[in-house]
């Protein structure tokens, strides 16, 4: 299993603001988890927290999607494990905001913080900063 965090230009003002996103790619499927600007798009959603709107490579109407980075092993598990709980953890499955958040990058930074991860987001990460409660995870 790897986890993948992605990136795409958001469409008219791509010059100023990308969209971040995680892929669980395992042997025998692939998942996409991000906020997405409107709720309950997907089959599978939590409010604004979407699974498999995409596919994990498609952009977002901007052009091609980007790889950010990849985790394997160990961090790929803990990363895929806070993913797939975030709907119960994640304190804003039911707010979105493009400005100044919470939105799709307050999720990517989120979930980054919660696996203890040393990566930021990208300055183009438009919501990243944004004060982030924490809903303790049950290990």
């Amino acid at each position: 299993m790897i986890v993948e965090l992605r990136a795409a230009k958001i469409p008219w003002i791509g010059y100023l603001a990308v969209h971040y996103w995680y892929g669980i790619i395992r042997s025998d499927r692939s998942d996409r988890w991000e906020v997405w600007q409107t709720p309950g798009l997907s089959v599978e959603s939590w409010g604004y927290l979407q699974k498999n709107l995409m596919s994990v490579t498609a952009g977002v109407g901007n052009g091609d999607s980007w790889l950010a980075t990849v985790w394997e092993g160990d961090r790929a598990l803990k990363l895929a494990q806070i993913i797939e709980t975030s709907p119960q953890y994640y304190p804003y499955c039911y707010q979105y905001r493009y400005f100044p958040g919470p939105n799709s990058n307050t999720y990517g930074q989120w979930v980054l913080n919660q696996a203890g991860l040393d990566y930021r987001l990208g300055i183009k990460a438009i919501g990243r900063n944004y004060p982030i409660m924490q809903k303790p995870i049950r290990e």
